[in-house]
C-alpha cells in the first residue's frame, strides 16, 4: 500500500475502506475508532481486543500521528496554548479555554490564511497550505489525551462532559485559517467529532467561524450543519471591504442572505455575528445604530470582541466606555449582545493573536513592500 496510512486522516467510512483493503472485516473500523479517538491510543500493541495478526498488519501499514508539539504555555487564567509543527518550518496554534461549566478547544484549519483581514495577525502572515484531516482532528486528539494525563490542568469531574468524561466539551474553528476554504478536510474532521464512536460531540457544541465564503456556507448547511459564527466586523460594505477583503466578492447582502438560508438547518436558532472593536474605526455610535438596522431582522447573537493588539497592527482596542456604549445601543434594540472576555492574552492566545509560523507562499509581505511609496 506504499507509505504508511495515518489513521487520523480517516473517518468511519474511510477506516471501513482501509480495513477491507487489507483483508479485514468492516467491524474492525468501529474498534479502531474507539481505540484511537475515545481512548487516545497510538500504539497498536495496546489495542487488546484486536487480533494479534491484525495488530501486526497495522504496525506494518499504518500510523497514528498528530502534529508534533513545539511549545506548550499556560496563562495566568488557565488558558493553554500549544504550538504545533506542520513541517517545513510551518506551525499552527491551538488554545484550550477552561470555564466553570465547559472546556473549549479553539483549533486551526490552515497554515496561515489567504483572506488577509487587516486586523488579524494570522492574515498578515500570508498563506502556506490547508491542514490535512489528521492535522485538524489531531489537535483534538492530542488535547484530549494531554488534558486527561497532565496534572498541570486540574479540572473538577463535575465540569467534564457527562457523555464522554472528557475535559473538552466544545470545539470552535476559530484558530488560524478560514475553515470553509478547507472545506472537505474540515467537514471530515467534523464528522469524526460528531461520531458517537469517536468524540460524540453535539452539533450545538461545534462552531465553525467564517469570514463569509457564501457558496461554502451553503455547502456546509447541506452537508454538515453545525453552529455558525460569522466574522462581520462592520455595518456597511465600504468599511467591511477594508477590514475583511472577501467582502468585495461576497458583499454584506449576499452574506446575510446566506445566513438566513443557513438557519433553516442550523442546530441553534441563531447565527453568531463576531464584531472586533477597533478604536475610531468601527466603534462609533453611528456604527452601532447602523448595525442594528442591518441585522435586526435576523435571529442572531452579537459577540463584541475587544481587539487584541499585535506588533504592526496599526489598530488600537476600543476603550471600555466605547464598548459599553456600543453594547448598550445593541441591547436596547433587543439584540442579544455579549462582550467577549479576553483570555490568555499574556501568552498571545487571545482572539486574533494566533500567529504560528507561516512560510508565506502568497508572498504577501513582499507584495506589500513593492506597493509602498518610495
Amino acid at each position: 500500500m506504499g507509505a504508511a496510512v495515518n489513521l487520523l486522516d480517516l473517518d468511519s467510512a474511510g477506516l471501513t475502506r482501509f480495513c477491507e483493503e487489507i483483508g479485514e472485516k468492516p467491524y474492525r473500523a468501529k474498534q479502531l475508532l474507539r481505540w484511537i479517538h475515545q481512548l487516545g491510543r497510538s500504539d497498536f500493541s495496546e489495542m487488546s481486543d484486536l487480533a494479534k495478526a491484525f495488530r501486526q498488519k497495522l504496525t506494518e501499514l499504518a500510523v497514528i500521528r498528530s502534529p508534533e508539539v513545539m511549545s506548550d504555555h499556560v496563562a495566568a487564567d488557565g488558558t493553554r496554548k500549544w504550538l504545533l509543527s506542520t513541517g517545513e518550518g510551518n506551525a499552527v496554534e491551538m488554545v484550550f479555554i477552561p470555564e466553570v461549566n465547559r472546556g473549549t478547544l479553539c483549533i486551526s484549519s490552515q497554515v496561515g490564511c489567504a483572506l488577509a483581514c487587516s486586523f488579524c495577525s494570522t492574515g498578515r502572515q500570508g498563506f502556506n497550505r490547508n491542514l490535512t484531516v489528521a492535522e485538524i482532528i489531531g489537535q483534538l486528539w492530542w488535547a484530549n489525551k494531554t488534558l486527561r494525563e497532565d496534572d498541570a490542568i486540574r479540572f473538577n469531574q463535575d465540569n467534564q462532559n457527562n457523555e464522554t468524561g472528557r475535559v473538552i466539551s466544545n470545539v470552535v474553528f476559530m484558530g488560524m485559517g478560514e475553515p470553509l476554504a478547507n472545506f472537505e478536510h474540515v467537514v471530515t474532521a467534523l464528522d469524526l467529532m460528531l461520531d458517537d464512536r469517536a468524540y460524540g460531540l453535539s452539533r450545538r457544541r461545534l462552531t465553525v467561524s467564517t469570514s463569509g465564503l457564501v457558496p461554502a456556507m451553503d455547502r456546509l448547511r447541506e452537508r454538515c450543519p453545525v453552529a455558525l459564527a460569522v466574522s462581520l466586523h462592520a455595518p456597511n460594505d465600504s468599511l467591511r471591504d477594508e477590514l475583511v477583503p472577501i467582502n468585495k466578492k461576497y458583499p454584506i447582502h449576499m452574506l446575510l442572505a446566506a445566513c438566513e438560508r443557513y438557519l433553516a438547518a442550523a442546530p441553534r436558532d441563531f447565527i453568531t455575528f463576531e464584531y472586533v472593536m477597533l478604536d475610531g474605526v468601527n466603534d462609533r455610535i453611528e456604527h452601532a445604530r447602523e448595525l442594528v438596522r442591518l441585522v435586526q431582522s435576523i435571529p442572531c447573537k452579537l459577540n463584541l470582541i475587544p481587539f487584541n493588539s499585535f506588533v504592526g497592527s496599526g489598530y488600537r482596542r476600543s476603550s471600555p466606555e466605547a464598548i459599553r456604549v456600543f453594547r448598550d445601543i445593541l441591547m436596547q434594540a433587543g439584540l442579544v449582545t455579549t462582550v467577549r472576555k479576553t483570555r490568555g492574552d499574556d501568552i498571545d492566545a487571545a482572539c486574533g493573536q494566533l500567529a504560528g509560523q507561516v512560510l508565506d507562499k502568497t508572498r504577501r509581505a513582499q507584495r506589500s513592500l513593492t506597493r509602498m511609496p518610495g
